[in-house]
């Protein structure tokens, strides 16, 4: 999920009576999540450009096997980071589509706090805990 790094430094105020996810809201949180997106899509190409660099074949196995183990990690990471854009972009479609901020499962609004918490959120947070608490009772 975003880091504290990625998130906007002013969050909305929505104004008394305002509409939820009126068309300001839906640019706000359209620019929130390009701006995530963005810093992702450049942490990825640095590492890309980082791994090309420095792929030196070390002689000693101990340092050949750090370098594949640091290596693994971060294209893990980026793999990650590769997923997240894919559900960055299917958060901006429904913006387009005018059905963003409302929760998958019920239909009510997730809630402009929980999605400045987290922007790619698909669940409000009664379904979320509910279904938290399912996993919880499977785990066991």
């Amino acid at each position: 999920m975003p880091t504290q790094s990625n998130k906007t430094a002013v969050q909305y105020k929505a104004k008394k009576g305002e509409a939820y996810m009126n068309s300001k809201q839906l640019d706000y949180f359209r620019g929130v999540l390009n701006g995530i997106k963005l810093g992702l899509s450049q942490d990825i190409d640095r590492t890309v450009h980082t791994m090309q660099d420095e792929a030196t074949v070390f002689a000693d196995p101990n340092d050949r096997a750090t370098q594949e183990s640091d290596m693994s990690l971060e294209l893990r990471n980026r793999d990650r980071e590769r997923k997240l854009i894919k559900n960055i972009d299917k958060m901006l479609g429904r913006i387009e589509a005018e059905d963003y901020g409302y929760c998958d499962k019920c239909g009510v609004e997730i809630g402009l706090s929980r999605l400045e918490a987290r922007p790619t959120a698909t669940l409000c947070i009664d379904c979320k805990t509910l279904d938290e608490i399912r996993e919880r009772q499977v785990a066991k």
